[in-house]
């Protein structure tokens, strides 16, 4: 590797571990919390000392785990609609002796965080020319609300890390490593396909700039690399169980996500029940799509245009199922909403009162999911 190219990922990794280790240290913070409450609040309740057991492996993390260690056949349907990168690449890394799948999972969950926050600043830094906007940026992703589930073994944080490194990619003519990123991002999760969209935007707003020698397969494998990536999976599926579409007719059963709707009826119909007293758990989401709409708009006025595209593809494809559960950590992954967020906190005193209050409700939304009582 370059000496430049050492120096430019060394700094970035630099300017992201503060943000990365106090986000990491609020979640433990949590769980302790959620240990200290759980004999007061909701004593005697197995489903709590199953979730406290298992620590960061809880929720989904204890499907990728299954997965990594007996592979989909012995987890069953249920299992795929969890993408394979992640327990792929958590088996490999749980080879290692002495460190087992389940530490291997949570270290490549926190260590993919980590380099999606150290992309977030290199893409701001080189693309908006603006540091200063970068390192907020960073630190306001790292102790948004749902960054919790980052700190779990999920696939969240690997799904950021490709998608951010995809922009700065194409951002900066960098098309080949975006074909690479977006190879893994759609083999992370199924969100990952939504980047052939601000891909495509991109070629097109760049069209004038000419394409050199390879620029033009470079730019094709850019775009479809999400498809072939996210495709290999669903071929496997194909082949092994007669139906490719099966990880997607599973996540829309009853007790995942649910069928899919036009945006917004979901948070129509949990306004709904709200006020006449049923599901309030539900009301929890309300806020928090007021908000990410509010972003999105945000985006189309602050922003260059793929970022916007992307912001509101990932909260319109959020806001398409009639189980908004887990709303705040999909929209997590429009990133763009954050760096939009971030441009409003320019003030040092504004900044402070926003991360310590983020940081906060990230406190609070983590003790919840450990305690049972919201879906990360």
């Amino acid at each position: 590797m370059p000496t430049d190219v050492r120096s430019t990922v060394g700094r970035a990794l630099w300017m992201a571990l503060p943000a990365w280790v106090v986000s990491r240290v609020l979640v433990l913070v949590a769980l302790v919390a959620a240990h200290l409450a759980a004999g007061h609040v909701r004593p005697g309740d197995p489903a709590v000392r199953a979730r406290l057991a298992q620590g960061l492996v809880a929720w989904d993390g204890g499907w990728y785990q299954t997965i990594a260690e007996h592979g989909y056949g012995s987890a069953g349907r249920e299992a795929l609609r969890f993408f394979p990168l992640f327990p792929m690449l958590g088996r490999g890394i749980g080879a290692v002796p002495g460190l087992g799948t389940a530490v291997a999972l949570v270290v490549l969950a926190n260590l993919a965080t980590l380099g999606a926050l150290a992309f977030v600043w290199l893409l701001i830094r080189d693309d908006l020319g603006d540091e200063g906007l970068a390192r907020r940026s960073v630190w306001l992703l790292a102790l948004a609300p749902a960054s919790y589930a980052t700190a779990l073994a999920y696939a969240d944080g690997l799904l950021l890390l490709a998608v951010v490194a995809t922009f700065w990619a194409v951002r900066t003519d960098r098309w080949w490593w975006a074909a690479g990123f977006g190879l893994a991002a759609g083999a992370v999760r199924p969100l990952g396909l939504l980047l052939v969209v601000p891909v495509v935007a991109q070629w097109w707003l760049s069209r004038r700039q000419g394409i050199g020698p390879g620029g033009l397969v470079a730019r094709v494998a850019a775009v479809t690399a999400p498809i072939v990536g996210a495709g290999g999976y669903l071929l496997w599926v194909a082949s092994r169980f007669g139906n490719a579409w099966l990880p997607f007719t599973v996540q829309e059963q009853s007790g995942h996500r649910g069928r899919l709707t036009v945006p917004l009826v979901a948070m129509w119909d949990d306004l709904v029940a709200a006020l006449h007293g049923h599901h309030l758990g539900s009301a929890l989401h309300l806020p928090w799509v007021v908000v990410a709409v509010a972003l999105v708009a945000l985006t189309w006025w602050r922003l260059p245009a793929p970022y916007a595209i992307y912001a509101t593809v990932v909260v319109a494809a959020s806001l398409s199922s009639s189980n908004l559960d887990s709303f705040e950590r999909y929209a997590l992954g429009a990133f763009p909403l954050i760096v939009a967020a971030s441009t409003l906190t320019a003030r040092r005193s504004i900044e402070r009162v926003v991360l310590v209050v983020s940081g906060l409700l990230m406190v609070g939304y983590a003790t919840l999911a450990f305690l049972n009582v919201v879906v990360p």
